[in-house]
């Protein structure tokens, strides 16, 4: 079998080509790991335009992270995610990152401080705290995610 080398990022970037209907051309995509927060339009197979991408820390290294002080296991972004559905909305509030300034651009790292700052702020941090943290900290994430591509969508046209 020949062997077919693939960017792992832009094999990633080019997986909705893959579908059924294929997106039309020109396209934006978010790319979202734990080493990686990145908003691209893609023009065509091999054209790509970085429109942002994360300061600091990743979406999903700021999971793992919270997950972690959170006493989950790694990687932790799955368990936090599985932990916040039981959590209640609205118990605590986390920033929205970047998401009061122009620009499309991603940090993460002020948003983990917060959850950080917010858990070594709790005695005897119960299940409930645990499970309220983790939606709070979510839906930071995924409003800053969805802010931030709109914004990349209405600048790509």
């Amino acid at each position: 079998l020949p062997a077919i080398a693939v960017h792992h990022m832009e094999g990633h970037l080019l997986a909705p080509l893959l579908s059924d209907p294929k997106p039309s051309l020109p396209f934006v995509a978010l790319l979202v790991s734990g080493g990686h927060t990145q908003l691209v339009r893609v023009d065509a197979i091999g054209r790509y335009t970085l429109m942002g991408e994360s300061l600091d820390d990743a979406a999903g290294e700021a999971f793992d992270k919270t997950a972690k002080l959170l006493g989950l296991g790694y990687p932790g972004g799955p368990a936090l995610a599985a932990l916040a559905e039981s959590g209640r909305p609205g118990r605590f509030t986390f920033p929205k990152p970047m998401t009061d300034r122009p620009g499309l651009n991603f940090s993460f790292s002020g948003l983990k401080t917060a959850a950080m700052t917010t858990i070594r702020n709790i005695d005897n941090l119960s299940e409930r705290d645990r499970a309220d943290i983790a939606n709070a900290f979510e839906e930071a994430v995924i409003e800053t995610l969805t802010i931030k591509c709109l914004r990349a969508l209405e600048q790509a046209g």
